[in-house]
């Protein structure tokens, strides 16, 4: 995922191509922008020339004692500001152009790199942490586009270092062959640069993702770390992989800072070179003095392409790190694959049969193994057992998270995986135990910006028994809930994603544990209010008995296999451990209740 162990020989060509993936998708800005530089570097390079032949025609006369026409001075001065506002012109559309081929290509690159984690299954995700997702999609976008920024004043840079080359040539061969050798120079810099700063940059780009899931996990487990009272530990955790990073960006900033002065200094010393060669041609005849100033300047000039390519160059190592970083994203594997089969309209309970089903995240320790029941068009099904017996991977599988490794799952006849995109989710919702909501108001959190109207709002959180607290709110509706909705208990938090899945009126209703925070007789009442009012086949992950005795058939699981099936009064009568177990739980339960009881006392 991280790129690690970058061929360093080839950074270079793997910067450009880099480039040419922008390029290509930002063809016209591209064009506009390298326009612009190009016309800055020709105008800097006429200034050369503006020079040489003012020195020879002006400047030199001058000193001679000759007289020189005053329209001569005029034609001088209009020549120097006219190439300094085209050379302004240049410079903004350069800037411009760079600026928003630069962001557009960082924008294109976020949503592309959302998409596809959306797309990816939940497996993927949970091989990947989320600080290291959030690098990809922040940090290494930046990184692989900041080339972009000096690009097009590389390649219009180019455009002037040749013209002032072809220039140098045509003023003094010799001379210009003296300034050239500062090129073969620059080169060596370069390469010996990205092969000390390559690696640098591949671990600075995984110490963010790494930092960025410290302090992700730091944040999302605040709850965790103020009770149990880890608040420095959790700092010196974070201050370690801090430290980190900042030695690792040192050490880069190091060789960065003696790069760029070498790379600097080269033209500079090329531009002495040349003077003491020329004062020496320019004593023997063999030179004019115009032609020796022409070349010194054109060199100095050329050390700004250098220095703008150089700047390029420098920055390919972290961007073939980042975009290495994001293609292995946008090129994983194990999207799920949908069919082209449409589901029969109707409001009717959906009919799900299960059939043979297997699953394992390691071949060598099967979840599950060929489970097989049905539930009817409005029947409900109760999956019931121990901890690790595989309830939250089987709602994982009915709902389609991940493929079974063989069986199938249908609704209404048809295999889930042979619907098309979006008609599960369109007939079926799935309230998890571990309810998520969004910094946002009740309203959306529900509605999930959908057009819903206010009253089928509330009929839901009626059915969820959320209405009551909804209403107490201070805003009621447009009541802000926070980050997880943290302003909420529990339980209100689980009803409030209950009343997500009511509002879509699904035919199918499957919940994993989504009310094990409600107080019993709440819960309760919304199973009964959904087998009501609702028509929906409900699957319910359950273990409390007054909510097991609702379900028309229970499944009792054991080790990933149906143990037995039939109602809740016959697996109590003929299954020893499914008694032991329900009645556990209820023990349990009751426990915890008189423990709650026992504190509110004192």
């Amino acid at each position: 995922m991280s790129g690690d162990g970058p061929n360093r020989r080839a950074t270079t060509l793997d910067g450009f191509k880099v480039l040419w993936v922008a390029m290509k998708r930002e063809p016209w800005v591209f064009t506009a922008s390298t326009i612009g530089s190009a016309l800055f570097g020709i105008l800097t390079v006429a200034d050369a020339w503006v020079l040489g032949w003012s020195t020879d025609h002006v400047l030199l006369p001058a000193f001679a004692g000759e007289d020189v026409a005053d329209g001569l001075m005029w034609a001088v001065l209009g020549l120097f500001v006219g190439v300094a506002i085209l050379r302004a012109v240049g410079i903004v559309a350069r800037r411009l152009g760079a600026g928003v081929m630069q962001y557009r290509m960082q924008a294109h690159t976020r949503r592309a790199v959302t998409r596809q984690y959306l797309k990816l299954p939940m497996e993927w995700h949970q091989r990947h942490p989320t600080g290291e997702l959030l690098s990809n999609a922040n940090s290494d976008v930046e990184a692989a586009w900041g080339p972009i920024a000096p690009l097009p004043m590389a390649v219009g840079t180019v455009v002037m270092m040749a013209i002032a080359i072809v220039q140098m040539l045509a003023a003094d061969v010799v001379l210009a062959l003296v300034g050239l050798l500062v090129f073969p120079a620059v080169v060596i810099a370069n390469l010996v640069y990205q092969r000390f700063s390559s690696p640098l940059m591949t671990r600075a780009q995984q110490l963010r993702a790494e930092l960025s899931e410290v302090a992700h996990e730091s944040f999302d487990g605040a709850l965790v770390v103020k009770t149990l009272g880890r608040e420095q530990e959790e700092t010196a955790r974070f201050a370690r992989k801090a430290a980190e990073l900042r030695d690792v960006n040192i050490r880069a900033g190091r060789i960065r800072a003696g790069f760029d002065p070498v790379l600097a200094a080269l033209p500079n010393l090329g531009v002495l070179v040349v003077l003491l060669v020329g004062v020496a041609r320019v004593n023997s005849g063999a030179t004019a003095p115009g032609d020796v100033v022409t070349v010194s300047y054109l060199l100095t000039i050329v050390s700004f392409p250098i220095r703008s390519i150089g700047w390029l160059l420098g920055e390919f190592p972290r961007s073939v790190v980042g975009w290495r970083r994001i293609r292995a994203v946008l090129e994983a594997s194990g999207s799920l694959a949908y069919g082209d089969r449409q589901l029969a309209p109707s409001t009717a309970g959906a009919s799900l049969v299960v059939e043979g089903l297997a699953f394992a995240y390691d071949p060598a320790q099967p979840l599950l193994r060929d489970v097989t029941f049905e539930a009817a068009p409005g029947r409900t099904v109760a999956v019931v057992g121990a901890t690790a017996a595989g309830k939250s991977t089987l709602t994982t599988l009915l709902s389609r998270l991940v493929d079974p490794d063989a069986g199938r799952v249908t609704i209404d006849g048809t295999d889930l995986r042979e619907l098309a995109a979006g008609e599960f989710a369109a007939a079926a919702a799935v309230v998890p135990q571990t309810a998520f909501l969004f910094d946002d108001t009740v309203r959306d959190n529900v509605t999930l910006g959908a057009e819903i109207p206010d009253e089928d709002v509330w009929a839901a959180l009626r059915t969820a028994q959320a209405d009551g607290f909804v209403a107490a709110l201070p805003n009621g509706l447009d009541t802000r809930l926070g980050e997880r909705g943290t302003s909420l208990s529990g339980g209100q938090r689980q009803r409030i994603s209950l009343a997500r899945a009511l509002v879509r009126r699904p035919r199918l209703l499957i919940l994993d544990d989504a009310t094990s925070a409600v107080d019993p007789e709440v819960e309760q009442r919304i199973l009964a209010g959904l087998r009501e009012h609702h028509d929906s086949t409900l699957v319910v992950v359950a273990y409390r008995k007054a909510t097991i005795g609702l379900a028309d058939e229970v499944v009792h699981l054991v080790d990933g296999r149906i143990a037995d099936r039939g109602t809740h009064a016959e697996l109590l009568e003929r299954s020893a451990d499914y008694a032991e177990l329900v009645n556990a739980y209820e023990a349990e339960g009751a426990e915890a209740a008189h423990g709650v009881a026992q504190e509110v006392m004192e």
